[in-house]
């Protein structure tokens, strides 16, 4: 039996060996659940050094592979390349900066054998982030989960161990535009959620902005979820009866009170409201319109630069 770890990494060069020391430091239960082990290195593009760290610890160990992709990607390529590319009866994906520990696998596999598909993590605490960040994060798992038939759990990190039929499961949704938090919750299957509190990372800071989360966020919406084309119709469909309700109140005003209605401030006003909301369901289209573009253009998620 293989246990394959997928390790996604952009410039992650200082944090490559630290990894695998833990993973080295928290191995002994590999031999006493009777597996063997391999452990792939997705380089996305790394500007530093992180594919030449990884081929040192090929040089030492053979069970340590690395895909290095010919330019940044983006992570959910890298994880896509990571589950092609995965040999095992049972697959982990773990990040390199230690801000998932290796420390939980054994308790993770436990919960396998007793007959989950899937062993997922989530924090229960946000220690280390901006507050508006943290406020945001949760404001998009509530919305998800409204809007969504995928189940997205609040704080739920990439963090997660899986058998080959859950591999399989999601390597057979081959879209271009992945969000793979929403992956895992429409493919289903039986999970048990492990609670940690938040790891700093070892090195580094993070790669991901505020700005990268907002645009990430709304790939998950538009790739999980057309309410957002619901509500511009809806929204048509109230401006429309507004306005109808607005032209007779004014006929019969002119009607009763021969008061023609004066005032251009006001009228420039309506326009400006009702032309910002054509603008803003014209963007949702667009969003859709986009993601669709990109997906019948039919290109690769990712190139291999170099694989070991």
């Amino acid at each position: 039996m293989l246990l394959s770890v997928i390790v996604p990494c952009y410039n992650e060069e200082e944090n490559v060996p630290i990894f695998y020391g833990e993973m080295m430091k928290n191995s002994a239960f590999l031999e006493k659940e009777g597996l063997e082990l391999e452990i792939i290195y997705i380089d996305d593009g790394s500007r530093d050094r992180t594919a030449e760290e990884v081929k040192k610890l090929h040089e030492k160990d053979e069970r340590v592979h690395l895909v290095s992709f010919s330019r940044n990607f983006g992570k959910e390529a890298g994880i896509y390349a990571g589950f092609q590319k995965a040999k095992g009866d049972y697959v982990v994906m773990m990040d390199a900066d230690l801000q998932d520990p290796p420390s939980l696998l054994p308790e993770m596999f436990s919960y396998i054998k007793q007959g989950y598909d899937s062993v997922a993590t989530r924090r229960v605490s946000r220690k280390g982030e901006p507050p508006v960040r943290s406020f945001f994060a949760r404001m998009f798992y509530r919305i998800m989960n409204k809007i969504s038939k995928a189940e997205i759990v609040d704080g739920a990190r990439d963090y997660r161990l899986m058998t080959r039929q859950v591999v399989d499961a999601i390597l057979s949704m081959c879209e271009y535009n992945r969000f793979t938090k929403g992956i895992f919750g429409w493919v289903g299957y039986r999970t048990k959620w492990l609670e940690y509190e938040n790891v700093e990372r070892a090195h580094g800071e993070t790669k991901w902005s505020f700005w990268k989360l907002f645009l990430y966020s709304l790939d998950g919406i538009t790739a999980f979820s057309t309410v957002p084309l619901a509500i511009s119709s809806v929204m048509g469909v109230l401006l429309c009866a507004a306005a109808f309700v607005a032209i007779i109140g004014l006929i019969i005003k002119n009607l009763i009170y021969h008061d023609p209605t004066p005032g251009w401030p006001s009228m420039v006003c309506i326009i400006l409201l009702v032309s910002g909301v054509q603008l803003f369901c014209v963007g949702i289209l667009g969003q859709y319109l986009a993601k669709t573009y990109l997906e019948v253009k039919r290109r690769p998620i990712y190139l291999v630069k170099e694989e070991l």
